[in-house]
């Protein structure tokens, strides 16, 4: 029997590949007026896909690139769930409620079972919140001095971008201490130098972006204390653990270290479900030592998706599939599964580090001990090569890999407030 070319791909059933619409472009522009078969736009959106980068490469990323088979089942199930919806995925709520409380005694807070906290997007959404509720608080504190509440400022190291947004949104004044060479953290010391009565928090940050380092706490709430004795300003703390949070009370050499509702004057902790806390991409968590931290004002109330529900988010709706993601792990794991990964993760970034410090052309500034599982380095300010690391960076990515370049320092230096 004789066939043409064309018979052949008109009886081709692998609609896929053999198909006419296999060889349609996607739109880029509008939306097509003609219909797609689920298979084809399946290959095709995969296809497009395979030209993204490998996650398991992303040296870049601080976001969990790995979850069990049993997870993404359980992110199927709850595809349609709408988490905002508490009055018809009950289930789903109590579970968010599970997971506050039981990262509230994480955090070692002075009543977990019955603190202020909720699930975020992300940790950069988390640590809006907690900013919000700062200002808040001292606005009234102003006010109730009758003092103006117009200049609020906030005091911090070299602080992730999403408090640059909270400051220039809300329009609070970012006193960011400056990084210098061989200095590139936040230190008690130059928190007093920076702070006054204006200032609605100090934001130490449990793993700064550009070092993976940890900023002293502790140090910081003890000099903050020393102030209020002596001049009386009462300052708080909110800890941006977005990726300490979940890896201190686990790392064997971190436990140790005190960061959290432990200190008095910290009122307020975000993290990232989905860095450290190993969740899928999408949540994030902020908790508040006492109901009092969490100004009433901040909380609305709907009724109009069937019962009443308490929100305090700066979005609506949002999938629920992450947030149990986020409790399977801390059932499948427990601390003691989340204590071997960590331990294991800060192990390599030890390894590399010592590894990396064999290349003479190289000075490691973080070995990977005492903060974000990883390592940083810089090079030697006599090192005799025609590359710089950017284009290190790049030559890395021909062969998959993204390890990230960066300036230690991309913004001027901010003047000292005025005595």
């Amino acid at each position: 029997m004789l066939h043409s070319t064309k018979e052949i791909r008109h009886n081709y059933k692998d609609q896929s590949h053999g198909g006419k619409e296999a060889i349609r472009r996607l739109p880029k522009f509008k939306m097509e007026d003609s219909e797609m078969e689920a298979a084809v736009a399946y290959e095709a959106i995969y296809g497009e896909l395979a030209l993204d980068g490998n996650a398991s490469l992303n040296l870049a990323t601080f976001v969990q690139t790995w979850e069990e088979k049993q997870l993404h089942k359980l992110m199927d199930n709850c595809i349609v769930k709408n988490m905002i919806d508490k009055d018809e995925y009950p289930q789903t709520a109590a579970i968010e409620e599970r997971c506050v409380h039981m990262i509230a005694d994480l955090w070692n807070s002075p009543d977990s079972s019955n603190t202020m906290g909720t699930s975020t997007t992300g940790s950069s959404e988390a640590a809006m919140l907690g900013g919000l509720a700062m200002l808040w608080n001292w606005r009234k504190k102003m006010k109730a001095l009758g003092k103006p509440t117009d200049k609020p400022n906030m005091v911090c190291g070299a602080v992730q971008i999403c408090w640059h947004k909270f400051a220039r949104y809300w329009d609070i004044e970012i006193r960011e201490v400056p990084m210098e060479k061989n200095k590139y953290s936040m230190t008690a010391l130059d928190v007093l130098k920076y702070v006054d009565e204006n200032t609605i928090c100090v934001v130490p940050t449990l793993g700064l972006t550009l070092t993976l380092e940890y900023e002293p706490v502790a140090e910081i709430a003890a000099a903050l204390d020393n102030l209020q004795k002596e001049k009386g300003l009462d300052i708080p703390i909110h800890v941006d653990g977005a990726s300490g949070g979940f890896l201190a009370p686990f790392i064997e050499n971190q436990k140790s270290l005190v960061w959290d509702f432990r200190l008095q004057r910290v009122k307020s902790i975000n993290a990232s479900g989905h860095k450290f806390g190993l969740a899928p991409v999408g949540v994030g968590w902020v908790v508040w030592r006492d109901k009092s931290d969490l100004p009433e004002e901040l909380i609305f109330n709907v009724n109009y998706l069937g019962g009443n529900m308490p929100t305090f988010a700066l979005n609506f709706s949002r999938p629920g599939g992450q947030i149990i993601a986020q409790y399977y792990n801390f059932v499948r794991l427990g601390k003691d599964g989340y204590s071997k990964i960590q331990d294991n993760s800060s192990y390599i970034g030890q390894f590399i580090a010592k590894e990396i410090s064999k290349l003479e052309i190289f000075e490691v500034v973080y070995n990977g001990n005492g903060g974000i599982p990883g390592c940083t380095w810089r090079l030697k300010d006599n090192a005799n090569i025609n590359f710089n690391l950017y284009e290190l960076s790049d030559r890395l990515r021909t062969r998959g890999w993204l390890v990230p370049a960066a300036l230690m320092s991309s913004s001027p230096v901010p003047p000292l407030p005025s005595d």
